[in-house]
């Protein structure tokens, strides 16, 4: 058989029902082979919406997305979003064609190193030289995107390894191991908790990851301890929940980071420290840890490890449970409680012409009632998400933190929506973020999907805008002209609304989730809102 009918049974061994991508000449061995096959091509129109696509989908079913791209500035054009997922934890695989293995040595039409390339953003990045190796390559690079903290990974076909022929078979798919700590660790970290008065537990996104969600609940209601939650970890208590503190992450003194100063233990449970520096909620160092995560932490002077329990986090958690004593909860998170449930509401009902952020993020809350998938993009309204709106399950709200990458809300949609295709799925963008692949339209058009879009509207970068006056008092080169979002979404065959008034909101996001078409909502936005917020960070700090 060819070569790339090899790789294409492989890739169907793994379970793969998606590829996004582009076709290519170096590439096209690979798609013609996939003529026949049980899984979609997803045709796209950026390399950089395949890579957020698959990052996207990889994180929301916790199997490998997987994207392709050709050679040269198709490959490279895969890098952010392969970056992305790389920083996000998300299980990847990239794949790139490349120029034939007799023009590799020397300067050629549109070769560059991808190998070198993708090293610093991959876990793994391998080209394939001869065919007969493909079965192997293909294994370890789906073990390798999912083993321990998952990632992207790389794998380069040449364009003439892809038309040789070869003989082989896929090697067969085994579960991942499961690891747990020793168990004088596991009794070490439960004597630390036993003696504090006030420990807290900080959940990143590894809790969501390693479907630890239902662990992390039982064991805080168990041992009555109070959990916050990173930007990526939402969900993992329900907005309701008392003892959920909501979010922590904004990269300033925050209120919720009250709960941190009084705690006199900081649990940390699938915290990944790309999320969100240990400086900005341990300043002084002061607080001891305990380090519940899939790998070793990472050294920080910050992070002053008192115990590290590496191994699964569902099962180390369950495991934990059974030496924690239960605990009466400290009266100061009731207060604390209080406050922000207070503070995170007190202007849902705010009226007015443009809208500011926290009234659409609470009339989103009341149209979709906790069952959507939100894709936030980059930019001010993703400081908003991450800050204002609380989802009821994990894996419904989706956030870029660890890259951080502007125009992932878009493809993202699409991916999720193919993903979880019963659920509303609604992206969330600034003007700026949506510019950058709008054009994604199409393909959530040509696939019948109806996705969601919002848009902040403010003809600026908005979140750069925020950063250049708290700095400078003063703002420089941010802003631009934008098209009529209206007019570009009926463009596409898509519904578009304009929304003004904050009393026209709700109808309008009400009629979307109605709608079995995709629907554009173009909101014009109060982003003075932004530096008020900046002034009254850490208000409730440790005034209990």
């Amino acid at each position: 058989m060819k070569a790339s009918d090899l790789f294409v049974r492989c890739l169907e061994n793994e379970g793969v029902q998606y590829i996004f991508g582009i076709p290519g000449e170096e590439n096209t061995d690979l798609v013609d082979s996939l003529i026949g096959s049980e899984i979609d091509f997803i045709l796209v129109h950026h390399e950089q919406a395949a890579a957020f696509m698959a990052d996207v989908y990889g994180r929301l079913t916790g199997k490998p997305g997987v994207c392709l791209a050709t050679l040269g500035p198709g490959a490279t054009n895969l890098l952010t979003g392969v970056g992305n997922a790389y920083l996000d934890y998300s299980p990847v695989v990239a794949i790139t064609g490349q120029a034939g293995l007799e023009r590799i040595h020397k300067q050629s039409h549109q070769y560059v190193d991808i190998i070198g390339v993708f090293e610093e953003t991959t876990k793994w990045s391998q080209q394939i030289h001869v065919p007969h190796t493909i079965p192997e390559i293909i294994r370890k690079a789906f073990k390798t995107a999912l083993l321990d903290k998952p990632g992207a990974v790389h794998i380069e076909l040449p364009e003439d390894v892809a038309m040789m022929d070869t003989e082989g078979e896929p090697i067969p798919v085994t579960p991942l191991p499961i690891s747990r700590p020793a168990e004088e660790e596991i009794k070490k970290a439960a004597e630390l908790i036993n003696r504090a008065k006030r420990p807290i537990i900080l959940a990143g996104n590894g809790v969501i990851r390693d479907g630890a969600t239902d662990a992390l609940r039982q064991f805080a209601e168990a041992k009555n301890i109070p959990v916050v939650n990173t930007f990526m970890a939402k969900g993992v208590l329900p907005s309701n929940h008392p003892l959920t503190l909501y979010t922590v992450g904004m990269q300033a003194r925050d209120y919720v980071l009250c709960g941190f100063d009084l705690a006199d233990v900081i649990i940390t449970i699938g915290y990944d420290i790309v999320e969100y520096l240990p400086k900005y909620w341990n300043d002084e160092a002061m607080n001891p840890i305990i380090h519940i995560d899939s790998l070793p932490a990472e050294v920080d002077a910050y992070y002053p490890l008192q115990a590290e329990l590496v191994g699964d986090v569902k099962e180390t958690i369950q495991a934990l449970n059974s030496y924690v004593e239960e605990k009466e909860l400290w009266s100061e998170v009731i207060r604390l409680k209080n406050q922000l449930v207070e503070k995170l509401h007190e202007s849902d009902e705010v009226s007015g012409s443009p809208v500011i952020p926290q009234r659409i993020l609470a009339d989103l809350k009341k149209a979709e009632k906790g069952e959507a998938i939100v894709i936030s993009d980059v930019g001010a309204h993703k400081l908003w998400i991450a800050r204002m709106y609380q989802p009821e399950k994990p894996n419904h709200v989706i956030i870029s933190n660890g890259f951080a990458s502007m125009g992932i809300a878009v493809p993202g949609a699409i991916a999720a929506k193919l993903a979880q295709p019963d659920k509303p799925v609604i992206a969330i963008t600034g003007d700026g973020g949506f510019l950058m692949n709008g054009v994604e339209l199409a393909t959530a058009k040509r696939l019948g999907l109806a996705i969601i879009i919002i848009i902040f509207h403010d003809s600026k970068f908005g979140l750069i805008e925020w950063k250049q006056l708290n700095k400078f008092n003063r703002s420089n080169a941010i802003q631009f002209e934008d098209p009529n979002f209206i007019e570009f979404a009926e463009s596409f065959g898509a519904k578009g609304i304009k929304v003004k008034h904050s009393d026209e909101l709700l109808p309008a996001l009400e009629e979307a989730i109605q709608s079995q078409e995709i629907v554009l909502i173009d909101v014009d936005v109060d982003y003075s809102e932004n530096v008020k917020l900046s002034k009254t960070l850490g208000d409730y700090i440790c005034k209990l």
